[in-house]
């Protein structure tokens, strides 16, 4: 396994270290300077990269930091980033939107990893990513190191949820994996968005799951199966309860964060909310009083 694992991690740094528009680029770097010497790395991911737009579109990066505390002025949101991570904030650039999630160093080892609270970072980074800017040798290491645990834990945790015949199809222990993970958070996306993701670089997820040593030969219990389950259904229920403080914190780390909290609202449960003056004016009450309508259409259960 050390082997697959040093091949894999070749294969991390390879994908990391593919360009990126210099227009990227000028973002990671404006996000990085926000935050001052805490900054240690900016990775961009998501549709963006897959698809190669980015005119009309929300740019998705996380930001490393060494510490939460260095990172903020206000101590608040050094809290609210280390009990509920992460926080989440938009900025835009040269006439192009984005946001920004931010994590501890040793928070997005974790996250990445078989000890992760939630599914949604190594869910990520398994997928492909960029490493958009680093402070120094040591941040793009450390980089490269946590993102190549995701691969390696999404694999793990899904390969024993599957009969052997089933699992000898790698991209369909992938796809069943990425469904796993998109019923671990609220999301707005079509159940068919776990396959679209895989079949749009099928190479690449062979590749990476080989070197992370899948389909492996080994069969799998019922006993292993069933703890898998158990796994999933776990993450399934922290990562939705997280999902709702995530987003009653966004409406006050994001722009317009009220409106934010709606549109989020709108899509993931198909209501028109249309907020009220008093709303816009105080997020933090509009985020109580909207949540329970989120919890009311089934999105979080």
């Amino acid at each position: 396994m050390r082997a697959a694992i040093s091949n894999l991690r070749d294969l991390v740094e390879e994908e990391l270290s593919e360009p990126v528009d210099a227009r990227v680029r000028a973002i990671a770097a404006e996000i990085a300077a926000k935050h001052g010497p805490a900054s240690r790395a900016v990775l961009f991911y998501g549709s963006c990269l897959r698809e190669r737009e980015l005119e009309g579109r929300m740019l998705d990066f996380y930001l490393i930091v060494s510490d939460y505390r260095a990172a903020y002025p206000k101590r608040w949101l050094a809290t609210a980033n280390r009990l509920i991570p992460p926080n989440v904030f938009y900025f835009d650039h040269d006439g192009l939107a984005s946001k920004y999630a931010v994590l501890s160093e040793a928070d997005f080892r974790r996250e990445c990893g078989l000890g992760a609270r939630t599914a949604s970072v190594f869910a990520r980074f398994a997928q492909p990513s960029r490493l958009a800017w680093s402070a120094d040798d040591e941040a793009r290491t450390m980089a490269i190191d946590a993102v190549s645990s995701a691969a390696p834990a999404l694999l793990e945790l899904t390969r024993p949820s599957m009969a052997d015949s089933e699992a000898a199809d790698v991209l369909a222990m992938w796809k069943k994996a990425f469904g796993f993970t998109y019923g671990a958070e609220i999301r707005a996306e079509r159940s068919s968005r776990p396959e679209w993701i895989v079949d749009s670089d099928p190479d690449r997820y062979r590749r990476f799951a080989a070197a992370a040593g899948f389909p492996q030969g080994r069969s799998t219990s019922a006993v292993q199966r069933h703890v898998s389950e158990r796994a999933w259904r776990q993450f399934q229920r922290r990562g939705k309860r997280a999902s709702v403080f995530r987003l009653a914190k966004a409406s006050l780390t994001f722009a317009n964060g009220a409106d934010y909290i709606a549109w989020k609202i709108n899509r993931h449960a198909g209501m028109d909310i249309k907020l009220k003056p008093w709303q816009q004016r105080h997020p933090l009450l509009a985020a109580i009083t909207l949540l329970p309508r989120l919890i009311r259409s089934g999105a979080v259960k």
